[in-house]
């Protein structure tokens, strides 16, 4: 593409604000569209949306890419005569995308030169539509940087986006940073409008080319004044359907022209009476829109599977509350058992202590069962009246089987863990169902009664305690072994519950696990998406410094001069940094100051220095005053010295 490359967009016209002979063609150079910052504003249908239209054909008709952000379903028309990708959000778009497509979006757009019109009208969620232009816009950026290919972004309605008041939304802070930064990559942006008292005054004062339809409000026409002149805040008024003021940085001069009408269909029109007829479009290619099918296709998947590993986790969840529901029953009957079997144990013992005594004895039970289950210990610990000497239990019988027996000590051996066996069934501390007993307190021949003694069953006979109770104690009958180390075997439903339980856990755990990796995946995929920025100081610094080493000797002391001596013209600032004062290299020093931001307009043809203002938008407002007045101080003598060349 050759840097004098233009297109003819209109034609010059008599009238107030007009310059030159009416009919005069007026062209518009390709790489200050492509990659420069435009506005285009007027009220409803005094022809902003044509113009628009015009430059888009004929950048098509040269084979250049653009993006055109669509918020009113203006721009399919295009289709008509252009292969161009229509996406969106219903079945009228070539494609439906989603902000997942983001990525594939500005790839097509950048690296295949594919013309895109990104339908906005077509969502009915307001909140998803701004957050998929949010990241085609980061995206765009992102591969701007890399590619350094012109390319223009038209964004319809733009005071939505970019507001003179009121909060900014995350899509705003983008396209301000294109038109702000995107010259330099090669990525241009244009702002349509039919409120420009309503557009952010940053955005407006940056453009290199602005084109003023008819405006009638007051508001609208004051901005007029402000940027060209209180003549054309009049004229204004008066302007024809396609009739504008158009000022840009090359020419110099306010022009007043008559735009071309567009070839293709006017999906914009206001519907009149007669039939409508909606033109044949032209497809695009099936490998462009079978691309984003496949993104569209894998998000679908990702999505039925997680759907699917969350009813398979609340079906495990309502199994592990039913196998929780059934170990509490499991519970329950152990407590039944261990009761039924003290109550045997005391009808066999004869023994039938007061109700206070019953509920000490209970107290006591339970703090011993508390207390083997703190500390881990499966040995049972023999108790002993608070009168009698303390002894330790024999030894167990390696051969002695510990189910062995009758009676009722088979049945509930498994639930006792503090009470008496029957018939031979392993208990801690208690009779067996033939009446033996034996003594905690009991003298030491008595405790060191064999096993072959124990074996025949017969009774040990010892001297109660001093307060008349059974004590705790070892007891062997019939062959088996029982001792306070003792180890209840567990209920087999109660290990199965168990079983079951640990099962579902860790099938749980590895769901959990499954689902959180894929969401992670996503979070990563949209992470790596983004370009990422550093905002403090030193970073800030080093970018700007690089920006006015860049200048040449004259363009630097003209900032040094709006430095020094406030607003001035472009004039004063050249002849006092040397120059001859020539218009035209004067104003051509001056815009390349204004490019890249260091100086801005501030009425009536004079200029000053914007470096806070500057530091600040480099940094995304990140840096404190203090630091923003050590970066422009630090910049300042950059070119207040004369160290630049």
């Amino acid at each position: 593409m050759a840097e004098t490359e233009q297109i003819t967009v209109a034609t010059t016209s008599a009238g107030p604000g007009g310059t030159g002979e009416p009919g005069e063609t007026v062209n518009l150079p390709v790489v200050e569209l492509l990659t420069g910052r435009g506005f285009i504003t007027g009220k409803s249908g005094s022809g902003k949306s044509n113009t628009a239209s015009v430059i888009a054909e004929k950048l098509l008709d040269n084979g250049f890419g653009l993006l055109i952000v669509d918020i009113d379903g203006e721009y399919y028309g295009l289709k008509e005569e252009y292969e161009i990708l229509h996406v969106g959000g219903d079945e009228e778009c070539d494609i439906q995308v989603t902000d997942d497509h983001a990525g594939k979006i500005a790839s097509l757009a950048l690296e295949q030169n594919v013309p895109i019109i990104l339908d906005i009208s077509s969502f009915l969620d307001e909140e998803e539509a701004e957050t998929l232009l949010t990241e085609v816009a980061k995206q765009l950026f992102a591969k701007a940087k890399k590619q350094k290919q012109p390319f223009l972004m038209l964004v319809e309605e733009c005071h939505e986006w970019m507001p003179e008041k009121g909060s900014m939304g995350e899509v705003g802070k983008m396209l301000i940073k294109i038109g702000k930064r995107g010259r330099k990559h090669g990525l241009g942006i244009v702002g349509i409008s039919q409120r420009p008292a309503d557009v952010k005054k940053d955005y407006i004062t940056q453009c290199d080319w602005l084109v003023w339809h008819r405006l009638t409000w007051n508001n609208d026409t004051k901005v007029v004044g402000r940027i060209l002149d209180n003549k054309y805040a009049d004229a204004v008024e008066d302007l024809d359907d396609g009739e504008a003021f158009m000022m840009n940085d090359w020419a110099e001069q306010v022009s007043r022209v008559q735009f071309h009408r567009k070839q293709t269909f006017d999906a914009g029109a206001t519907p009149g009476l007669d039939d409508f007829k909606r033109p044949e479009l032209k497809s695009v290619s099936d490998d462009l829109v079978s691309e984003l099918e496949t993104i569209s296709e894998d998000q679908q998947e990702t999505e039925n599977r997680i759907k699917e590993l969350r009813e398979e986790l609340d079906k495990k969840n309502s199994r592990i509350a039913e196998l929780e529901a059934e170990l509490q029953d499991a519970r329950d009957l152990s407590r039944m058992a261990e009761q039924f079997t003290e109550a045997m144990l005391d009808q066999a013992e004869d023994y039938n202590p007061g109700r206070t005594e019953q509920e000490k004895m209970r107290r006591q039970r339970e703090r011993f069962a508390d207390q083997q289950a703190s500390d881990g210990d499966t040995d049972a610990v023999s108790e002993a009246d608070a009168d009698g000497p303390h002894e330790q239990p024999p030894e167990p019988d390696e051969t002695a089987d510990a189910t062995s027996g009758g009676g009722f000590g088979d049945a509930f051996s498994a639930f006792a863990e503090d009470g008496a066996a029957m018939n031979g069934g392993s208990a801690s501390g208690g009779a067996d169902a033939n009446g033996s007993s034996a003594d905690a307190g009991q003298e030491s021949d008595a405790s060191s009664t064999d096993a072959e003694s124990a074996s025949d069953s017969s009774s040990v006979d010892a001297e109660p305690t001093s307060n008349g109770h059974a004590a705790n104690a070892d007891v062997v009958a019939n062959g088996a072994v029982a001792n306070n180390g003792a180890v209840a075997a567990p209920v087999n439903g109660q290990a199965e519950t168990e079983t079951a339980e640990a099962d579902d856990e860790a099938l749980r755990a590895a769901i959990a696990e499954a689902v959180e990796a894929e969401q992670s995946d996503e979070a990563t995929g949209s992470a790596d998406s983004e370009t990422p920025a550093d905002f403090d100081g030193p970073a800030v610094y080093g970018d700007l410094q690089a920006d006015i080493e860049e200048l040449d000797r004259k363009t630097c002391r003209m900032l040094a001069y709006y430095r020094e001596q406030g607003p001035g013209t472009p004039l004063n600032a050249h002849f006092s940094a040397g120059g001859s004062g020539d218009r035209t290299a004067a104003y051509a020093r001056n815009r390349e100051l204004r490019l890249r931001g260091l100086v801005e307009h501030v009425g009536r043809g004079q200029y000053d220095t914007r470096l806070a203002a500057l530091v600040q938008e480099e940094s995304d407002r990140r840096l404190d005053d203090n630091e923003v007045e050590s970066v422009v101080s630090r910049l300042e003598s950059a070119f207040l010295d004369g160290d630049s060349d």
